[in-house]
C-alpha cells in the first residue's frame, strides 16, 4: 500500500493536473524562468560577437597584426620526403619515378605559358637587385604584380631538357625555396662572422646565399661537386617583399637549383642545406628554419 502512495506523490510532483503544476511550479512560474534564461544568455552571446565585432576591427585584411613575432623563413625543398630521404635504384626507374613527378608537378606554375599576363607579371632582371617596393600592404593599389621567374635559370635542373632532373644518370636534382612570409625582408650577410668559410664567396649584394655541405666529417670527400641555378645562385631581393594571398596572388618565390654531380654510390650520405642573412637564425626545435638536412643513398647494383 504504501508503494502505491509513494508512486502517486512521484507522479504527483511531476504533473499536478489539479493545480496545474510541473515539478511543483506553475506554468507562469516556469515561463518567468525561461525568459530569465533567453535575456541572460542573449546578454553573454551580445557580449561575446561584440567583442568579436572589436576584435576583428582592430585587423588587417592585409598585414598580420603580430608579425614582429613570427620566426624566420623556412627552408624547404623538392622532393621532399617524410624522413627527409631521397633513395633510389639507378637501374630501375619506378624507384626515382615519385621524385621526378614531385619536381614536375612542383616546376607547373612556373612555366613560361602562364607568366605572359602583363598585367599580372612584370620582368624583374635576371641578376640580384634591390627590394621592389610595390606600396604599403594597407595602400589603395590593389593587387601587385609579381616578378617572373623563368625555369631556364634552373639549368639542367628546369626539367625543359631533362625530364628525369638528373636522377637516371646519379646526378638529382633538388629545388629549394624560402617560405613565404608576409612582407617579410631578407637581409643579405653584413660580414662572415657567422659564415663558414668555404660559403664565404658566395655573399654578395642583393641576394640571400645559399650554401650546402656534408653533414659528417667522414663524408666531405664523398659529397663532390654542387652546381647551384637560379639568380646569383641565391634567393635575390627584388622578389620581396611578399603582399599576402590577397595582394599577391600570382607571387613566384625566387627558387634555386641543385644539382649533385658526384655523390658516392651505395653509401648514405647526410647533407645541410643553409641560407645566409642578418635576419635569418636558426632552431635546435625546427629544422627547417633556415636550413634542412637531406640524406641521399643512391643505389647501383
Amino acid at each position: 500500500m504504501s508503494s502505491n502512495k509513494d508512486d502517486g506523490g512521484w507522479k504527483k510532483f511531476l504533473w499536478n493536473s489539479e493545480k496545474g503544476e510541473l515539478l511543483g511550479r506553475t506554468g507562469a512560474s516556469w515561463l518567468k524562468i525561461f525568459l530569465f534564461y533567453v535575456v541572460f544568455y542573449g546578454f553573454l552571446a551580445g557580449v561575446f560577437v561584440g567583442t568579436i565585432q572589436a576584435m576583428l576591427l582592430t585587423l588587417s585584411d592585409y598585414k598580420p597584426t603580430w608579425q614582429d613575432r613570427v620566426a624566420p623563413p623556412g627552408l624547404s625543398h623538392t622532393p621532399r620526403s617524410d624522413k627527409a630521404e631521397v633513395s633510389f635504384n639507378l637501374n630501375d626507374m619506378e624507384t626515382y619515378l615519385p621524385y621526378t613527378k614531385a619536381l614536375r608537378e612542383f616546376l607547373a606554375k612556373y612555366d613560361e605559358n602562364d607568366q605572359k599576363d602583363m598585367m599580372k607579371f612584370e620582368d624583374c632582371g635576371e641578376e640580384p637587385a634591390e627590394y621592389k617596393n610595390r606600396g604599403d600592404l594597407e595602400s589603395d593599389v590593389g593587387i601587385r604584380k609579381a616578378c617572373r621567374f623563368s625555369r631556364t635559370l634552373l639549368g639542367p635542373c628546369s626539367g625543359l631538357d631533362d625530364t628525369e632532373f638528373g636522377f637516371k644518370q646519379g646526378k638529382p636534382c633538388l629545388i629549394v625555396k624560402l617560405n613565404r612570409i608576409v612582407n617579410y625582408r631578407p637581409r643579405p650577410p653584413t660580414s662572415n662572422e657567422s659564415i663558414p668559410e668555404e660559403a664565404q664567396p658566395k655573399v654578395q649584394p642583393n641576394v640571400i646565399p645559399l650554401h650546402c655541405t656534408s653533414k659528417k666529417e667522414e663524408d666531405v670527400g664523398k659529397i663532390g661537386e654542387i652546381k647551384y641555378y637560379g639568380i646569383g645562385g641565391g634567393f635575390p631581393l627584388q622578389y620581396y617583399p611578399y603582399y599576402g594571398k590577397l595582394l599577391h596572388p600570382q607571387y613566384l618565390q625566387p627558387l634555386v637549383a641543385l644539382q649533385f654531380n658526384n655523390l658516392t654510390l651505395n653509401t648514405e650520405l647526410r647533407i645541410e642545406c643553409k641560407v645566409f642573412g642578418d635576419n635569418i637564425d636558426y632552431s635546435d626545435k625546427d629544422r627547417y628554419q633556415g636550413r634542412f638536412e637531406v640524406k641521399f643513398h643512391i643505389n647501383s647494383l
